[in-house]
């Protein structure tokens, strides 16, 4: 069993509240995990308005796999025009 862990940080330049920054991250969380099988949970800078970190996590038997998703997610992310992704790291544990 191969568990993939990825931390991203986001940046809304766009965001001029947290009920927007909310919006954007409830579409955006609910379109990972419906397109990729995967677990999302924002992690920290709640009460920030411009700014938050992402957690998304995989679970599979090869590591190759949980490689391949995690990267398919984040190109999404990378596709999405309201925000930035400023830093990112996978790990496979």
């Amino acid at each position: 069993m191969v568990v993939g862990v990825c931390r991203i940080e986001l940046h809304f330049p766009e965001g001029h509240s947290l009920k927007s920054k909310r919006q954007i991250l409830s579409s955006l969380k609910a379109r990972l995990c419906r397109t990729f099988k995967v677990s999302v949970a924002e992690l920290g800078d709640h009460d920030l308005w411009q700014r938050s970190v992402l957690g998304i996590a995989c679970i599979a038997n090869e590591s190759s796999h949980v490689n391949r998703v995690l990267d398919q997610a984040m190109n999404m992310i990378r596709g999405t025009p309201t925000l930035e992704l400023l830093d990112f790291r996978i790990e496979l544990l």
